[in-house]
């Protein structure tokens, strides 16, 4: 292909798909008072009224119908707080997906676990076979599920085997929020749920995790390891007090608290704000998933009737293709202005790595399907800026960069 027809496919190099929107006019009067203030920590010891966090909060709470809620530096720090408070001690197994980013198997590190990681299916999420066989043949008592980019297994499933195997859940919810299975919300089907407020996700407050349980024990545990001091009281969505007076004397703080800056800036995109971009963003998907239809070599992920995801992002694999082949197609898109991420990538780059790149743990795993699935597997953002017209050209360099490196 000449210069010419490249220049025809390529996009505006204007268009970044790495934006984001701009924070919604009430979260930036609300970070803005609360600069004024002074008051960026989430505790005030005398007659504090309730604070931006402890409303952030209670107001997740509602979201998402759990009693209770406790907000976290990050999504990692409530995935680490949510295994400690599971009973995950130093040496301990856990159970994750194999198909996940870095933060997940670090919250098992964090916790001094081991992982046991759990193979995908080609459409991208767990392969519940090989958990029930390694739930076995670990002796794991804990399931860190990550719903990763999207991608909700069956949950009907998940509990049935969690139940058959003394398998407590943990939710990895940092690309599901406002999503759900067969009309239940992610982050409701385990002893917790973590969400995440970083930028790219469903609400942007920078960085910030929420953790939610209706587990009175979990929770108390969690508001102290998240650095309470004693001052659990100024939490709204909490156990009450006696839950606090068993766990207090043996919790250590591990200073992990959310600022009101950051739940100044988040509170704005929840409820109404949420269900809007989720709708905006799966048009997006849709746009650029016709797009994509029909080009050889290129398969989408099949999805269930009952995944009601909410897509930030678009996957897809190529098929047949070889290594130099891939790698030519990655640099080709990348020419003409569309940045895909490719899992297969022989070195970890920018926010994306797979299991082989993690090398503080055992790497005794056995993953066939993964290797396979991931060494084909491209993955793009779909920030809410796009249009349609953007999609359309998006296809368009995806299918040209394809051709010219399978020719």
């Amino acid at each position: 292909m000449g210069a010419d027809d490249r220049g025809r496919t390529a996009i505006d190099p204007a268009l970044d798909l790495t934006a984001q929107e701009p924070i919604p006019p009430a979260g930036v009067a609300a970070a803005q008072a609360v600069m004024a203030s002074g008051k960026l920590h989430r505790y005030g010891e005398t007659g504090a009224r309730p604070s931006e966090v402890s409303q952030l909060e209670a107001e997740f709470a509602r979201e998402v119908g759990r009693r209770y809620c406790v907000a976290l530096n990050s999504c990692g720090s409530s995935m680490f707080v949510a295994l400690r408070c599971a009973g995950v001690r130093p040496g301990d197994k856990v159970l994750s997906n194999c198909f996940t980013l870095a933060p997940v198997p670090g919250a098992i590190a964090h916790a001094g676990a081991q992982p046991v990681l759990v193979d995908c299916t080609d459409d991208l999420t767990l392969d519940l076979d090989d958990l029930a066989h390694k739930a076995v043949a670990s002796g794991a008592r804990v399931l860190l599920l990550s719903h990763m980019r999207g991608h909700i297994a069956d949950m009907d499933r998940v509990l049935q085997l969690c139940h058959a195997h003394g398998l407590t859940l943990i939710e990895d919810c940092a690309h599901t929020m406002g999503a759900g299975w067969d009309g239940r919300l992610t982050g409701t089907f385990g002893a917790a749920g973590c969400f995440s407020l970083q930028s790219y996700k469903h609400a942007n407050a920078g960085e910030g995790g929420l953790l939610v349980t209706d587990d009175a024990d979990l929770a108390a545990q969690a508001i102290l390891l998240s650095g309470s001091y004693m001052l659990y009281g100024a939490h709204l969505a909490r156990p009450d007090d006696e839950v606090f007076a068993r766990w207090a004397p043996v919790t250590p703080n591990f200073s992990l608290r959310m600022s009101n800056l950051a739940a100044a800036v988040a509170r704005s995109q929840l409820g109404a704000m949420l269900r809007e971009r989720a709708e905006r963003w799966n048009a997006r998907y849709q746009w650029l998933a016709q797009a994509l239809q029909g080009i050889e070599h290129l398969r989408l992920p099949q999805r269930d009737a009952r995944e009601q995801f909410v897509a930030s992002s678009i996957q897809f694999s190529l098929v047949d293709l070889s290594r130099a082949q891939m790698e030519a197609f990655v640099a080709g898109c990348a020419a003409r202005g569309v940045h895909i991420k490719w899992f297969g990538a022989a070195a970890p780059a920018g926010f994306t790595s797979v299991w082989t790149h993690w090398r503080y743990f055992d790497h005794a795993q056995h993953l066939p399907n993964a290797e396979r699935v991931l060494g084909a597997l491209c993955d793009m953002r779909l920030p809410l800026t796009l249009t349609e017209a953007d999609c359309r050209r998006i296809g368009a360099v995806i299918l040209t960069a394809l051709a010219d490196a399978v020719a």
